[in-house]
Formats: C-alpha cells, structure tokens, sequence
C-alpha cells in the first residue's frame, strides 16, 4: 500500500511539471508569434509608405504653395472678395485716420466710403494677375530645409513664402497693383477727398502713396488667404488634389 501511495504522488508530480512545462511552451510560443507578426507588419508598412525624398518634399511644397496662390487669387480677384472679405478687407489709410475723422464730421461719410471700395477693388482687379506673379517665385526658391517646413506649423510653406520672396514678389506685384489702380480710378475717389482736407486750417497735409498701400495690403491679404488654404491641404485629404501631394502630406 505504502508503494502504491509513493508510486501515485510522483505520477502526481510527474503531471504538474508536464503541465508547467507545457504551459512554459506555449507562452514561449505565443510570444514569438506576437514578435513575428509585428515584424510582418512593419515589412509591410514599409512596404506601401516608402520614404519621402528631400526632392519630393520640395515639390510637394511648392505644388501645394501653388494650389495655395491659384485658389487664393482665383478668390480675391472676384468681385467683393476683398471688400466683403473681413480677413483681408483693406481700410483707409492708418496714416490718415485723422482726415477721415473730419472728412465724416464734414458730412463726407459716403466718399469716404466709396474711397475706401475702391481701394478693395484695386487690390480684387490686381489679384487677377497675381498668380503668374507668386507662381514666379514660387518656383524660383530654393528649400534647403524642406522637411522642417513639412513638419513645422500648419503655415510653415506660407511663412516661408512671405520671408523668402516679399520684396522680390512686391516689385513685381507693385506695377500689378498700380495698373488696377488706374483701371478702378482710385486716384478719382481720393483726390477730392485730400483736396478739401488740406485745405483746412492747422490740418498736417496729407498725401500717402496709395500704390504702395495698397500693394502691401493686396500682398498681405492673399497671403493669409494663401496660409488658409495650406492649412486645408494640411489637415483635410479631399483637399490634396494630386498624387504628389497625397504622398507628401499623407503622413
């Protein structure tokens, strides 16, 4: 009896180390399955998002700066888009605010709200023939640093637009801005305006350069218009309109 009890406790601790043993199998095996399967996955994620070059960094930021200033300006340049526009709408002169102030007081409130329109519609007349004039410099930058861009703020490639290019962009953008000038008779709404102003007593005569206003305000505007539409690209897929750019802000 004594024999059958020694034989029975060590079939007993036979099977509890068997089933140790085979326990220690499988979580051995379940680990290397675990191991394996994230290497599928990372093979095959590498697989189907190949890495972006420098090159392809670039001209997806220029093809997106470009999409930018074609909306941008395909905006600004209908009617109202400045003028009803409050991001951009563009005010009488700062320098000026004195003489607007009697002007009003004089009962002059309309013409200087015409002046004012016709200002917005300088800068929507000039917007018809920005974007060859952005497309310019676009495509003559060169980004040394165009992952940083990539991953930077949601404006970064406007940002660098404005720092890179602004005053190369405003020589040319100024005969732009001086021609729809003309074209709306801006000169025709101030000239009465600043004629009765400075011939008031003790007033500091006033004569701003209304081609320069303007073209930085025009300049200024479709900038921010441009930077709406790089966060768009940014953030919403639909809005990437090429393969390229698909790629490039995919990630």
């Amino acid at each position: 009896m004594k024999n059958i009890f020694i034989i029975a406790s060590i079939l007993i601790s036979l099977t509890s180390s068997s089933q140790g043993f085979f326990d220690k199998m499988k979580r051995e095996k379940d680990s290397l399955a675990k191991v394996a399967k994230e290497k599928a996955n990372a093979i095959i994620t590498t697989s189907t998002t190949p890495k972006l070059t420098n090159e392809e960094v670039i001209k997806g930021l220029k093809e997106a700066l470009s999409v930018g200033t074609n909306s941008s300006t395909s905006i600004a340049s209908k009617a109202d888009g400045f003028y009803k526009n409050p991001k951009v709408f563009i005010p009488w002169p700062e320098e000026a605010a004195e003489m607007k102030a009697k002007l009003i007081k004089m009962g002059m409130t309309k013409k200087v709200n015409d002046f004012e329109m016709s200002l917005n519609r300088a800068a929507e007349e000039a917007a018809k023939k920005a974007a060859p004039v952005f497309v310019d410099a676009i495509t003559g930058m060169s980004v040394q640093d165009g992952f940083a861009i990539l991953k930077g703020t949601d404006t970064a490639a406007t940002n660098y637009l404005r720092k890179a290019t602004y005053s190369p962009l405003k020589d040319k953008f100024k005969p732009v801005v001086k021609e729809a000038i003309a074209t709306v008779k801006v000169t025709s709404y101030w000239t009465p305006l600043v004629t009765t102003y400075n011939k008031l007593p003790g007033v500091k005569k006033q004569n701003p350069d209304l081609d320069e206003y303007v073209t930085n305000k025009a300049i200024n505007g479709l900038m921010l218009m441009i930077a709406d539409e790089e966060k768009n690209i940014r953030k919403n897929p639909a809005a990437r309109i090429s393969d390229l750019l698909k790629k490039v802000f995919g990630g």
